[in-house]
């Protein structure tokens, strides 16, 4: 497959990047090392998602040193997905890839990518077969994200081992761009699209310099975000359970008066008190989800850019 005008195909790199002034440099030897065996043109396009280090200071040195490279920071950290998005805007290639700063994403991985678009391919997924250096806990969690997308949200189609990593077409790229969401998961949205998407495997070195700041918290928030941009099933489940905690709670008033007409009542409270704390936690959570749906809802409605760019690096069409 060729580029638009027959040209050689351009191949865009979106990396976003916080805190990350030591992996740049590494990363740049060895991403332009592959890629300059390969027949395409290739453009990087940096994100700083406003680092507290030097992130676009060695950015700007990048660009200034080569025109392939080119860098935007934002105003505020808006988080990896987000970020993408501002690096997916940016990009004029026929085929485009997100690469993580820290070299958990081999370059070496390209080339195949590539194959796999120019053979048909729209969206191809690098699945992580191993996670080298990571703790137990975080691997679990990972694989219980998934797990929760495929099997709870409906998105059956998405790596089962997890993915971040993969190769888009234009095509892919520009259906991925018209979404406006302010709460935003790109793997959710693209496994969602559809097009053609295949899977290979890669096992996940680790990182080269400091550490991830992709939190607790944040997790947290992606589950959230994921279920509810996704599936009504929470809702659909709360109904569920208020049906079920209704009948038993009219079978507990029958066995009350049961018991009562028969002369033997039910004596002390701690009956009482187990139905009324089971029933207030189960209303408390239920109000939570609600709260969850009604704040996105609100969140969406308001139509507030999702980011804002602080800087950029010459050469940027943006500016």
């Amino acid at each position: 497959m060729t580029g638009r005008g027959g040209a050689r195909p351009l191949l865009s790199i979106v990396t976003t990047a916080f805190n990350e002034e030591l992996n740049l440099p590494l990363l740049y030897q060895e991403l332009f090392r592959v890629t300059g065996a390969m027949d395409v043109d290739v453009e990087w396009i940096i994100v700083d998602d406003h680092s507290r280090d030097n992130t676009y200071g060695v950015i700007a040195q990048l660009a200034a040193s080569d025109p392939r490279v080119r860098g935007v920071r934002l105003s505020r950290n808006v988080g990896s997905h987000v970020a993408q998005f501002c690096g997916f805007s940016h990009a004029r290639g026929d085929c485009l890839a997100p690469m993580a700063a820290d070299l958990q994403h081999p370059p070496a991985l390209l080339p195949e990518l590539v194959e796999r678009w120019r053979a048909g391919s729209q969206i191809t997924w690098v699945a992580r077969a191993g996670r080298e250096g990571e703790a137990a806990s975080v691997v679990a969690f990972s694989r219980l994200y998934f797990w929760i997308m495929r099997r709870f949200v409906g998105l059956s189609t998405m790596p089962a081992t997890g993915a971040d990593f993969f190769l888009m077409d234009r095509a892919a790229a520009d259906a991925l761009l018209q979404f406006q969401e302010a709460n935003v998961n790109t793997l959710a949205l693209l496994t969602w699209i559809g097009f053609r998407q295949e899977t290979i495997s890669y096992d996940r070195p680790p990182r080269r310099h400091g550490k991830s700041g992709w939190s607790l918290e944040k997790k947290i928030k992606l589950v959230v975000d994921s279920v509810t941009a996704f599936t009504y099933k929470p809702i659909r489940l709360m109904s569920y359970a208020g049906l079920c905690f209704a009948t038993l709670g009219f079978a507990y008033a029958a066995l009350i008066l049961y018991t009562k007409a028969t002369g033997h009542p039910v004596e002390g409270w701690a009956s009482l008190m187990v139905v009324v704390l089971v029933g207030g936690g189960l209303e408390m959570l239920m109000i939570g989800v609600l709260g969850e749906y009604l704040w996105r809802a609100l969140d969406e409605s308001r139509r507030r850019p999702r980011y804002f760019v602080e800087a950029s690096t010459p050469g940027d069409p943006r500016v």
